[in-house]
């Protein structure tokens, strides 16, 4: 199944012992090694880009908890679902733990670690490569609950391709009924949606219905001359088409950039002779949300006036 092959893993500690002792000293020294408890240390954190960073940052603080907690608990919420693979948008630095009772422990104490506290039923507990987390649905639910909601719905777009189920997520959300943040978890996961392929899409999507848009249709097929082509996501009913681009195809991992920009453009080109209009977005885009809507309200006032 997805879920198995998709979970991010939790590093190994490199502990102090007499054989290890002199390196891990040497190390310590020249900045390459990060001490998560006494005795215990990890690697440097490292990252391809600020997201990828500090998703290694927030990994390596939950090997410090899970080194340091005696009693039962489980890794939860946006912790849980880093670990699950889900994507993640603006990951917060706390590592998140659910336990079944009161903990007692000052927060200024351990200022790294958000505790929970609730009931946690047998089915909503799971294991990772040795570690305890909450499960997919139940992480899914709890985020949903406490994440802004294009953060949240980020990761129930991507619990759903990972096979979270349906059934459970309702379930779930029913026993939480009276409790915070359940009135947003049944918005976010009425709308979301297995067919998003990226984070980027996800955001777009949301942006759209945030600002008042009709709800954007995920991996939308078109028939051109050339063939049949998906469209990121699509307003069918005017012919428009918007594509995220987020850069990787065109920076040489899916490729030749050259021969991916060529394909691109004569796609695009059957696709506007088919009669859709084409709208490109990129990360930047999604940081000026008054702009992008502006675009939106354009292309689709241009596509009812092309079809009087």
């Amino acid at each position: 199944m997805a879920r198995a092959e998709s979970n991010r893993q939790v590093p190994p500690a490199l502990r102090y012992e007499p054989a290890t002792r002199a390196r891990l000293e040497r190390s310590r020294r020249d900045g390459q090694v990060v001490r998560v408890r006494p005795g215990v240390y990890l690697p440097l954190p490292t990252g391809d880009g600020p997201a990828r960073r500090r998703e290694a940052e927030v990994l390596a603080s939950v090997r410090g908890v899970v080194e340091r907690l005696a009693t039962s608990y489980w890794l939860s919420h946006e912790t849980a679902a880093l670990l699950w693979g889900c994507w993640t948008w603006r990951l917060g630095r706390l590592v998140h733990v659910t336990q079944l009772a009161n903990p007692s422990v000052r927060r200024d104490s351990d200022p790294t670690t958000r505790r929970h506290w609730t009931a946690l039923p047998e089915r909503d507990r799971h294991d990772l490569d040795g570690v305890p987390v909450t499960s997919l649905e139940r992480t899914a639910v709890d985020c949903a609950r406490s994440l802004r909601p294009a953060s949240a719905l980020v990761v129930a777009d991507s619990a759903l391709r990972l096979g979270a189920e349906v059934r459970l997520l309702e379930k779930i959300l029913d026993e939480s009924a009276g409790k915070r943040g359940v009135i947003q978890a049944r918005q976010i996961l009425r709308i979301a949606d297995a067919r998003s392929e990226s984070p980027g899409e996800t955001l777009l999507r949301w942006a759209a219905l945030d600002a008042g848009f009709p709800v954007l249709v995920p991996q939308f097929s078109v028939a051109t001359w050339r063939g049949e082509f998906r469209l990121d996501l699509a307003w069918p009913e005017l012919r428009i088409g918007l594509e995220f681009d987020g850069m990787v195809k065109y920076a040489g991992g899916m490729g030749d950039p050259a021969e991916r920009l060529l394909a691109e453009k004569l796609r695009e080109d059957a696709l506007r002779e088919a009669g859709w209009a084409i709208l490109r977005v990129t990360w930047g885009d999604l940081e000026d949300l008054e702009r992008l809507a502006d675009r939106l309200r354009t292309a689709r006032r241009l596509a009812r006036e092309r079809a009087k």
